[in-house]
């Protein structure tokens, strides 16, 4: 490596809105940081799962009447040539 060239590389200090505080190593100077590992919902295991079941409903309501009503038509068909 080049020498004078990169940045000087140094221990900041991490600051999280929550009020959480852990030191690491950078270029740039201390970081203030909206979410980190003690907030976040997904860390904290307090995460909402989206709710797919209603997703699925609107899906075939929109679009499995189409199905069913295939469906009929060929029933009719099959008890006409009976």
């Amino acid at each position: 490596m080049k020498k004078g060239i990169h940045p000087e590389y140094k221990m900041v200090t991490v600051t999280c809105s929550c009020g959480n505080t852990f030191e690491t190593r950078s270029a740039s100077g201390d970081l203030k940081v909206e979410l980190c590992s003690e907030c976040h919902p997904f860390f904290t295991g307090k995460q909402k799962m989206i709710d797919s079941a209603g997703r699925i409903d609107k899906f075939r309501a929109r679009y499995g009447e189409k199905d069913d009503k295939k469906k009929d038509k060929e029933a009719e068909k099959e008890t006409a040539e009976e």
